[in-house]
């Protein structure tokens, strides 16, 4: 499923939703713009449609809370504030699952669960000093100027947590050339990031 791409950042509205009681036309306005982000977000890590709206729900129940403690920082990402919270939801909710011997609709949920560090080093990497919405732009940019089968053994290793013997055999590649793929896309996207980062900051 493509990421679902949230407008930029409103200061304003993440303003009025610290008032007590809730601004619900504020409210309304934060759930159109950022709950497709969200459900979107827990479809991608592998629940289906019905667990990621619960999940999603669960997220806007906690955020009615919290967002009336949050103070926007111009510097830093709300996008990967929000989504380190929806990671947290979601990794809860695929547990409390499986404490509770249910199944969670897709069969893909825990080999989801088990990718998380992968994909978390990934991010730890190219997001924790940039904006995830750079991230995003540079993925899209560095994607359509690779080959396609480069692109995928980045995306299997790297996001997919794929070891490099199999993607290699997925790919008809060497298993050399999958980690020089990996290698040369990662150089792409961090100076893809910096380079959009710049451009900011003019």
């Amino acid at each position: 499923m493509p990421k679902h791409q949230a407008p930029p950042t409103n200061p304003s509205m993440l303003g009025r939703l610290r008032i007590v009681p809730v601004d619900q036309q504020a409210w309304v306005s934060f759930v159109d713009r950022y709950g497709p982000s969200i459900h979107s977000w827990c479809c991608e890590w592998g629940l289906d449609f019905e667990d990621a709206a619960e999940v999603t729900q669960r997220v806007l129940n906690i955020l009615v809370v919290r967002l009336r403690e949050f103070e926007y920082d111009p510097h830093k990402s709300f996008r990967k504030w929000l989504w380190t919270v929806v990671r947290h939801a979601w990794a809860d909710f695929v547990r409390s699952r499986e404490r509770g011997g249910r199944a969670s609709g897709s069969e893909h949920v825990q080999d989801a669960l088990n990718r998380l560090a992968a994909r978390d080093d990934l991010l730890a990497r190219l997001a924790v000093a940039f904006d995830l919405e750079l991230l995003d732009e540079a993925v899209a940019r560095v994607r359509a100027r690779v080959h396609a089968r480069t692109w995928d053994a980045y995306h299997l290793i790297s996001v997919e947590g794929q070891k490099g013997r199999e993607v290699a055999a997925a790919l008809g590649m060497s298993v050399a050339n999958v980690f020089v793929a990996k290698g040369t896309v990662m150089r792409m996207l961090r100076e893809e990031v910096k380079r959009l980062e710049s451009t900011l900051d003019q």
